[in-house]
């Protein structure tokens, strides 16, 4: 056992991640959450409708072959992947308020990559033959180029720059960046979009595959991973706001409503949003706090319609084009909630004006246009993360997992500087901490 005793603030992915990373070594780990349950934004929520309980996700997850560090994870901590994910190769089907299949691609699962993906472009439906010429060149150029470039520019100009039509950059790109870092693609980086890229479509041909979380994430993330800490000796205290962290001689203070405890390092795994609060009492960290203040955050709004007996859609995972809505999910088919159907809203737009009875309306209406079947929903739910990311911008300076006050680390998506806001960000991030502390 070594002697330092670790304390980590935060019981979302990135803290939890360095948690696990840290007892698997032997070290001594606090682990502080405000709320009352861990996850962060991958969590379980309890949604009660006509006195029945329904446990709804936070926001529904799209996960990636290409997470290796999340898969890694969670089989150390004992998941089962094949029951707690469905792994469908890459597809897009996007529907149209007219009831038809405006855009289709599959990758070819046979092929080794890229040309599972090359070759999916090249038979892709609703695109013209130029235009799937023009996609293919410009993934060869990537491919080519390592997925680099010299300067980073919004993702819609470079595209439009590479010579991609408006209806490929609708149906294909535009998804994809919504997908991937929920930013509007005017705005969105493209360095880290094509990071993005790399990942899935480069290596290994599952890299690509979409893993669809079958069980609610709770099951899959939070609840192993804090059985896995408290296993080998972990506490981990709910309900505990850290006030502050104060230096104390060569370690630190942390202050909750229950005193203070004395710890050597600290790892503080909050939001880029409440990191200046707890660095407030830090002045080394001075240039941190500048950093996370200059940052904008983006929305992801999830909508949740229970319809009537015998519902089933075309495919468990699909598009919608020219909607409000962009993907949607047949949970009946996914995790076996009958009849649910959830809808993801990513990035800001003009739904926010919208009241949230008002955007469930709004989309059930666009999903009756796409899916004339549906009849009229029982009931809705919207869970609304107002700054579920960071906005993902070009040249977005991000701060170091290391900071200027030793022994004092970040950890969190937003401290991984190749990806944007996403669990496998925050895991690495998390991870890499751990690595900082055991190697030092």
């Amino acid at each position: 056992m070594h002697k330092s005793h670790i304390a980590i603030i935060g019981g979302g992915c990135a803290g939890l991640s360095a948690a696990a990373a840290l007892v698997e070594r032997g070290y001594t780990v606090t682990l502080f959450e405000a709320s009352s349950q861990l996850g962060g934004r991958a969590r379980t929520v309890a949604v009660e409708t006509n006195g029945l309980l329904h446990l709804l996700d936070n926001g529904q997850h799209i996960l990636l072959g290409a997470y290796q560090e999340t898969l890694a994870l969670l089989k150390k901590v004992g998941i089962n992947r094949k029951k707690a994910f469905l792994r469908i190769p890459l597809q897009i089907n996007m529907q149209s308020g007219t009831a038809k299949s405006v855009f289709s691609l599959k990758s070819f699962s046979l092929l080794p990559a890229p040309f599972n993906l090359l070759f999916g472009l090249l038979f892709c439906k609703g695109i013209s033959f130029k235009e799937r010429m023009a996609a293919l060149k410009f993934m060869q150029g990537l491919k080519n180029t390592q997925y680099q470039i010299v300067r980073d520019v919004p993702l819609e100009r470079f595209l439009i720059n590479q010579h991609q039509s408006k209806r490929l950059i609708s149906f294909l790109w535009e998804p994809l960046c919504l997908a991937a870092l929920n930013t509007p693609i005017a705005k969105a980086s493209t360095r880290i979009f094509l990071n993005v890229l790399r990942d899935t479509f480069s290596g290994n041909k599952k890299n690509s595959d979409f893993l669809l979380p079958r069980l609610d994430l709770s099951q899959i993330i939070s609840e192993p991973l804090s059985h896995y800490i408290q296993t080998k000796g972990g506490n981990i205290k709910l309900n505990q706001r850290v006030r502050r962290v104060e230096v104390e001689g060569s370690g630190f203070n942390i202050e909750t409503r229950n005193g203070k405890e004395y710890f050597s390092h600290v790892i503080i795994a909050v939001s880029p949003a409440r990191v200046e609060k707890l660095l407030a009492t830090l002045p080394k960290l001075n240039h941190t706090i500048e950093q996370t203040q200059t940052y904008q955050y983006q929305p992801i709004y999830t909508v949740y319609l229970q319809y009537p007996p015998g519902v089933r859609l075309p495919n468990v995972i699909s598009g919608l084009s020219g909607a409000i809505g962009q993907w949607v999910f047949d949970r009946g088919q996914l995790c076996d909630q009958q009849n649910l159907i959830s809808v993801i809203v990513s990035a800001e737009g003009k739904h926010q004006q919208l009241t949230q009875d008002e955007l469930a309306l709004r989309v059930a209406k666009e999903l009756n246009r796409a899916f004339p079947a549906l009849s009229k929903p029982l009931w809705h739910k919207v869970i609304a993360e107002k700054r579920a990311t960071f906005s993902c911008k070009p040249n977005l300076e991000r701060p170091t997992n290391k900071t200027s006050l030793p022994n004092v680390f970040l950890a969190g998506d937003y401290t991984y500087p190749d990806y944007p806001a996403t669990i496998e960000g925050a895991i690495r991030s998390g991870i890499y901490c751990a690595n900082l502390i055991h190697n030092a």
